[in-house]
């Protein structure tokens, strides 16, 4: 018998995730001014290198890939200061974000990733997750603007296109294994998305010319790291999917369309984790092949639930 849905707590869960896009939003906003203002830079890497060329004292050593190119006038203390902002209020969304998850799941007793809606909102979540917590370990701040807008967005579409009404699941999805198979890709579908707009803007950066973002380089590190983190998470998630089929179908693979671009997803990464580590790729060559994955990955986390048929059509989208 399905258990009582919980009104109050559904509706509080629908109301933080509304307050959790306007931060989001607002976050955007201060670290985009930080990016604009906080962050003078003029183009001197090139110079540096040819001086050394021309036989020209040694440049310093870039450790953080945009190192060598910071110059210029002193950044406006306002606008580092709307940065820090971005940074208290990104964490304020995220608690937000977490706290819209968590009473869902409590006001349907079961967890709160059984259908679209629910499985974009976690997503956009992990994404920010994976931003924070590389925050605290590296200078990624100048990402700020793009996750968070990204994850306003991606809440945003969720909530006008996807929200259906909290409620019991078939019972296919009452098992212990979609705590273990969706979870896991929640964690790296988030790690891939911050892969995938640090690849984009890797496309868009020009070295050489004046830009408040680090170099090429240092973009292409961040998508690296991240890939390298999402990558065997996904193969987990593939593995434990193939797992729970077995005991809820009879069989470990089906050709199921969830399926085979689960599987299409990961060949992809693959291929570019095993050309950068033995052919040496690096650069646009190896972030076109990285962003190709990630079109993989967002037509298997959304557009096979929308545009094909399959075991896996059970994710309520709203017709």
């Amino acid at each position: 018998m399905p258990a009582e849905v919980n009104e109050s707590l559904a509706t509080l869960s629908d109301q933080l995730i509304l307050a959790t896009v306007l931060l989001y939003l607002v976050a955007m906003i201060c670290y985009a001014l930080d990016l604009a203002f906080g962050r003078a830079r003029t183009v001197v890497a090139v110079r540096r290198r040819q001086l050394v060329g021309a036989g020209g004292p040694a440049a310093p050593e870039d450790t953080t890939g945009d190192a060598a190119e910071d110059s210029g006038p002193q950044p406006a203390t306002w606008a580092v200061r709307a940065g820090t902002i971005g940074v208290v209020l990104t964490w304020i969304a995220w608690a937000g974000n977490l706290g819209g998850i968590l009473t869902r799941g409590i006001a349907v007793d079961r967890w709160p990733w059984a259908n679209m809606y629910e499985f974009v909102v976690a997503i956009c979540f992990a994404a920010v997750t994976a931003f924070l917590a590389l925050l605290i370990r590296q200078p990624i701040r100048f990402l700020g603007a793009f996750v968070t807008v990204t994850a306003a967005l991606g809440l945003g579409f969720a909530v006008l296109f996807l929200h259906v009404q909290a409620g019991p699941v078939m019972p296919a999805l009452h098992s212990y294994w979609i705590a273990i198979h969706v979870t896991a890709a929640i964690v790296a579908s988030g790690l891939f998305i911050l892969a995938g707009v640090s690849a984009i803007l890797y496309l868009i950066r020009r070295d050489g010319r004046p830009s408040v973002l680090p170099s090429r380089e240092g973009l292409e590190r961040v998508a690296h790291r991240a890939i390298v983190i999402a990558f065997p998470i996904w193969t987990f998630a593939v593995i434990a999917g193939a797992l729970w089929a077995d005991r809820a179908w009879g069989r470990y693979w089906g050709w199921d369309p969830k399926e085979v671009w689960a599987f299409v997803t990961w060949v992809v990464y693959a291929a570019y984790l095993h050309a950068r580590a033995t052919a040496g790729w690096r650069g646009k060559a190896a972030m076109i092949v990285s962003l190709i994955a990630f079109g993989c990955l967002l037509f298997n986390l959304i557009g096979v639930n929308i545009f094909f048929s399959g075991l896996h059509s059970y994710a309520d989208v709203p017709q």
